[in-house]
Parts: structure tokens; C-alpha cells; sequence
């Protein structure tokens, strides 16, 4: 496959034990806190587990969430809080800032965070196999659904559970609307990525093609620029990508635009399009060279030796020597000093985020279960909180460098 896409690292977290003693007073809330525990540590194993797919990361993520709602939601469905949204302390690091945690007590923090890092899981996953030599139809298409799942999550996060937190989110933190934005909007453009390559491999018309690049490099242009008033010591990097991605798509847009110009006759037209997108292509090299050299959080790669990038400057070079020729030959057309507007719209194709929803309350949560806590015999030092100095360790994550290329498209 001839994909090749940046990853910020995972969140990392301190443990949680969950260990209420004396709070929890009868066997079905100690099994509760119990089931909470193991099911938060093997969803954690699961996220650097390089053989976890979709269906383990549903069922791990699915148990855990449904067991967790019982500390959030009400159980006789009213708008009142329920009790133990505040009993635990979650720690969380973020994708950009190192090792720097946040604490919250409340476990609406403990949700948006973990579910935050399930998102991130999907596009991870989805890497890994865009990554792969000889990659199936399937594949492709669990590439394509994994980062359209990933930007549902980020979305339904930010709309429906971000704004119930008590303290507000840190500027340059993962949860702050800008950061959330620009992953939504990067998953959408990578998952049109995979439909571009489907459209070039099935011969779809270059109008299509020309149309579908453009949308995927304003994609991330707004991803871009979403964040640019961010920290370039901990954006950078992640910025580099963007705009490399916005100058390859505009190369990409003006190359199979240049075609269609072609076969409506307009040669002249169709040359200055291909040096444009010479242009574009030009300033992604460049780009590719300072990402390589830019430090910062995120995977290490030299995009320009991937063939997915090397595919597209061969292609730009024999197209505009394919027009050059046809001019001196049949049309003797003037080459236009500007480059074509590109007013390219896409009737087919474009990515739109799969809705989420967090899974409904566990079963085990009954009215007697949650009756059994009792916070008046909580311990006056609250030693479920962490102390102050614990170490949250960074999550150790399997390699998602892309593996050599073998030129193989989506099929």
C-alpha cells in the first residue's frame, strides 16, 4: 500500500486499584471495583499489543466503559450525579506534552481519556496495516473503517463528554478543542487517502481523482491551521506532516486535473497545471526533509524515500512531458501565465466520521450494588489518591514504521 502516516505517541497512565476498602461493603461492590481493575489493565495491555484487532479492542473497551459508567451515570436515569463520580484519582499523560500528567479526581477525566487513547489505538491499527507489503482488499478497507471509527470517537468525546468535566482543560492538552479538531480532521483526510488510491487503481476519472485530492489537501490545511497557535515544541513536528500531506494532495490535485484538461483539448491550460503541481510537489520534498529533521513527539520516517511519494513525481514528470509533446505537435497552445483555479468538488468519496456511543451500563451496577458503597467511611487521608511524585511510565509501543514498500496499490 502506498500510505505512510505520522503518529503521536500514546497516553500513558498511573495504575488504578480500585481498592475501596471499607467504601465498598458488600461482595457484589468489591467485585465490581475488582472487574474494573483487571478490565482497565488488560485494556492497556491491549493498546501495545501488536496482535489485538478490532474485535479485541471493542470487547476489552466495551467491558470496561460499561463498568466505569456505573461511577458516572445516574441509575434511575435523572439528571442528579451520581456518588462516586469523585472517589478516584486518574492520572494521564498527553500525546504531546512528554511525561507531564494531568490529575482530575472524576471520572469523567478517567472516560475522555481513556476513550481518547482507544481513538488513537484505531489509527495505530490502521498505520500497521496501510504499512503492509501485500495488503488484502480487506485490509484496505479495515484501514479505511478504523479511521473513520477513530474520528467518530474524538468526536463524540468532544461533543457530548469533554464539556461534563468539572476542571477545564489545560491549553495545548489532548483535550482542548484544537488538538481534538485537528485529529478528527486528520483521520478523515488519511481515510481519503485510501479512497484516492481505490480510485486510481480502479481507473476512476481524473476529474474524480483531481477532486478528491483537493478536498483531502484542504482537509489537512485545516488540520494545520487548527494548530497553529499551538507550542511549535510540541507541534511541530506533527505540523511538518500536515503540511507535506497538504502540498502532496495539491500536487496530486493539479497533476490528474492537468489530465482532464487535456482531454477536453485545452493542452496550454493543462501544461500550466502540471507545473503547478511540479511546484507542490517540489515544496513536499522540501517539506519531507525538514519533518525528518524536526524533533519532536511522533513516529521517525523519511517520507520522500517512500514509494508512495516517489510514485507521484514520476507520474507529475511523464505527464507534463506527455502535454509538452502533444502541444508542439497538435495544439500549439499558449501556456498560461496563472495556474487554473482549482474549484474542484467531490460528489463521491469523502470521509465522514462512523458515530460513537460509549456502551450502556453493566449489569452488575444495580441500585443495591451502588447503595452498598458508603463514602462516609472513606479514609480522611483519601489514599485512593495518587501521591504527588508517582511516575507515570510511557507506554511501550510496537513498531508502526512503515515496512519497505513494494509498490502495491489497494485493491
Amino acid at each position: 500500500m502506498t500510505h505512510w502516516f505520522h503518529r503521536n505517541p500514546l497516553k500513558a497512565t498511573a495504575p488504578v486499584s480500585f481498592n475501596f476498602y471499607g467504601v465498598a461493603t458488600t461482595p457484589a461492590a468489591t467485585k465490581v471495583c475488582n472487574d474494573l481493575r483487571l478490565s482497565r489493565t488488560r485494556l492497556l495491555e491491549l493498546f501495545t499489543d501488536s496482535s489485538c484487532n478490532p474485535e479485541m479492542m471493542k470487547n476489552a473497551t466495551d467491558l470496561y466503559f460499561s463498568l466505569l459508567q456505573g461511577f458516572i451515570l445516574s441509575l434511575d436515569d435523572s439528571s442528579q450525579e451520581c456518588k462516586l463520580r469523585y472517589i478516584q484519582n486518574f492520572k494521564w499523560t498527553d500525546t504531546l506534552q512528554g511525561q507531564v500528567p494531568s490529575a482530575q479526581q472524576d471520572a469523567v477525566f478517567e472516560l475522555v481519556s481513556m476513550g481518547f487513547n482507544v481513538a488513537l489505538w484505531y489509527t495505530k491499527y490502521a498505520s500497521r496495516l496501510a504499512g503492509k507489503e501485500d495488503i488484502t482488499e480487506d485490509e484496505a478497507k479495515d484501514v479505511h473503517r478504523s479511521l473513520k471509527i477513530a474520528a467518530g470517537i474524538f468526536k463524540h468525546l468532544k461533543e457530548s463528554h469533554i464539556p461534563k468535566l468539572i476542571t477545564p482543560v489545560e491549553k495545548g492538552r489532548d483535550l482542548e478543542a484544537r488538538l481534538v479538531d485537528s485529529y478528527i480532521v486528520q483521520c478523515q483526510a488519511e481515510a481519503q487517502e485510501v479512497t484516492i488510491a481505490r480510485a486510481i487503481e480502479l481507473k476512476h476519472s481524473p476529474g474524480l481523482i483531481a477532486a478528491l485530492a483537493y478536498e483531502t489537501a484542504n482537509f489537512y490545511q485545516k488540520a494545520d491551521q487548527t494548530l497553529s497557535s499551538l507550542d511549535p515544541t510540541y507541534a511541530g513536528k506533527w505540523r511538518k506532516y500536515l503540511n507535506l500531506k497538504t502540498c502532496f494532495y495539491m500536487a496530486y490535485a493539479y497533476c490528474y486535473h492537468g489530465q482532464t484538461l487535456l482531454a477536453s483539448d485545452k493542452c496550454g491550460e493543462a501544461i500550466r497545471s502540471l507545473q503547478e503541481s511540479e511546484k507542490f510537489f517540489a515544496k513536499a520534498e522540501a517539506l519531507c526533509k525538514e519533518y525528518g529533521e524536526t524533533k519532536g513527539p511522533g513516529t521517525t520516517a523519511k517520507p520522500s524515500g517512500h514509494l508512495f511519494f516517489r510514485k507521484l513525481g514520476s507520474l507529475i514528470k511523464n505527464t507534463l512531458e506527455k502535454c509538452q509533446r502533444e502541444n508542439g505537435f497538435i495544439y500549439f497552445q499558449k501556456v498560461p501565465a496563472e495556474a487554473p483555479q482549482l474549484e474542484l468538488k467531490a460528489n463521491y468519496g469523502l470521509v465522514e466520521p462512523v458515530p460513537f456511543e460509549f456502551p450502556a451500563l453493566n449489569a452488575h451496577w444495580t441500585p443495591e450494588t451502588l447503595a452498598a458503597f458508603d463514602l462516609t467511611k472513606r479514609p480522611k487521608d483519601d489514599t485512593a489518591k495518587p501521591k504527588p511524585d508517582e511516575e507515570v511510565k510511557p507506554l511501550k509501543e510496537p513498531d508502526i514504521k512503515p515496512q519497505k514498500d513494494s509498490g502495491c496499490q489497494i485493491s
